[in-house]
């Protein structure tokens, strides 16, 4: 009995939905890896990387090109939906209130892991795992180890959001502190990542994307300010596409249009509850297609060790990097004792925003899929490690607040 393409594609759309919620429910992961974290992590063990591998014969039937044609479609929607909320989240109005405090610390939260990534990549590069497999075949040296820098110093904050309501510190102080400093470093991401991206064959195209996004965005928020709530999601919508189209025409990247679309909105222009829920629910039903095509572009072609020791040399990098510069923030600000270690543990957390991050430069070849593979494990490693390691902190700092 012959199966047609559109069977192929809901059995691959239920094996994304079920196993990893089965996992999460039944092995009760929550603690340190949210369902997210459980996704990605599917996605790796269905890609070709591994069960690819072990079971040919699933891989070529259940992902035929025709079905990963389909679910990339389905991907890049989701993560173009994320991103732009992720940019409506940013409160740089905040940011700027405490503008001192503010930007010192994510200075030195940013410049610290980034300088540790940088001498990573150069580790990958020139050390003892030195290979010509892991910078891209389009990579200029410099943009390899500034992307792979970046790529340490992200800090992922949706995922940040969801761990710090996990954690019940999101609107306490603290938890307000840590969104100004993580909303002042995603505008650096997007701002070092357009560098990295800079074609200077298309930078005629470029410099008129950047011209015309203003001149538009003067006029996009004058009509947005004039519309009821219900009518700016749905222009949002369609800002959302031309704005990625645009970007991706420009030759930058539609993720970059995505991220630019949602920085130009104000978050009070929609009810935070609603935006709470859309963003839950593009979590719920479609960013799960995403980490499966995350997990399909894995590859272990260098070799399982190789490509381990990588992932934690990144991982040393980013998570020391960041506990460096938050400490040096700390000590120049004379923070309470115990605030340093907390907020760096937190804002080292990557997954979603990284792996977007990772996912342009290995579209754009900058790095291989080697590469993206020691990424995406140093990704997962260093959100799975923050509830576990601050959920203590936070209750022994409880209880010598309740001392005193």
């Amino acid at each position: 009995m012959l199966i047609n393409t559109t069977e192929i594609f809901l059995i691959a759309m239920l094996i994304i939905f079920s196993l990893p919620y089965l996992v999460w429910r039944i092995a009760k992961t929550d603690y340190y890896a949210p369902l997210v974290v459980v996704q990605i992590i599917a996605g790796i063990l269905l890609g070709p990387g591994i069960l690819g591998s072990i079971f040919p014969g699933y891989y070529n039937f259940v992902f035929t090109p025709q079905v990963i044609q389909s679910l990339n479609g389905i991907a890049w929607w989701a993560v173009m939906l994320f991103v732009m909320i992720a940019g409506i989240e940013l409160d740089l109005n905040k940011a700027w209130e405490h503008r001192v405090e503010s930007s010192i610390t994510a200075g030195f939260a940013l410049a610290t892991p980034l300088l540790f990534g940088c001498g990573a990549a150069l580790l990958l590069l020139f050390g003892p795992l030195s290979n010509s497999g892991w910078i891209g075949s389009q990579a200029r040296t410099w943009q390899f180890v500034l992307g792979i820098g970046m790529a340490c110093a992200v800090t992922a904050l949706p995922i940040l959001i969801l761990l710090m309501e996990k954690l019940q510190i999101l609107r306490q102080p603290i938890g307000q502190r840590i969104l100004r400093y993580a909303s002042l470093d995603d505008v650096a991401i997007w701002g070092v990542l357009a560098i990295i991206l800079l074609d200077w064959t298309r930078v005629g195209r470029q410099i008129g994307f950047f011209v015309i996004f203003a001149i538009l965005t003067f006029l996009y928020r004058k009509l947005m300010r004039q519309l009821q709530e219900q009518d700016r999601w749905y222009v949002a919508l369609i800002w959302l596409a031309m704005c990625s189209f645009a970007a991706d025409w420009a030759g930058l990247h539609f993720m970059v249009g995505a991220f630019l679309a949602g920085a130009v909105m104000d978050a009070n222009w929609f009810n935070q509850e609603k935006m709470d829920t859309m963003r839950h629910h593009v979590l719920l039903l479609i960013m799960p297609v995403f980490f499966l095509s995350t997990g399909l572009k894995t590859n272990w072609a260098m070799g399982g060790v190789m490509v381990f020791a990588a992932a934690a040399i990144l991982l040393l990098a980013s998570v020391y990097g960041k506990l460096a510069g938050v400490h040096i923030a700390g000590k120049l600000l004379k923070w309470d004792k115990g605030d340093a270690s907390i907020i760096g543990w937190l804002l080292q957390t990557k997954a979603l925003i990284m792996i977007i991050f990772v996912n342009i430069l290995l579209d754009k070849n900058i790095i291989t899929q080697e590469t993206f593979t020691a990424l995406l494990l140093m990704a997962v490693a260093s959100t799975m490690l923050t509830v576990p390691v601050v959920y203590p902190k936070l209750q022994k700092l409880k209880s010598l607040i309740f001392k005193n």
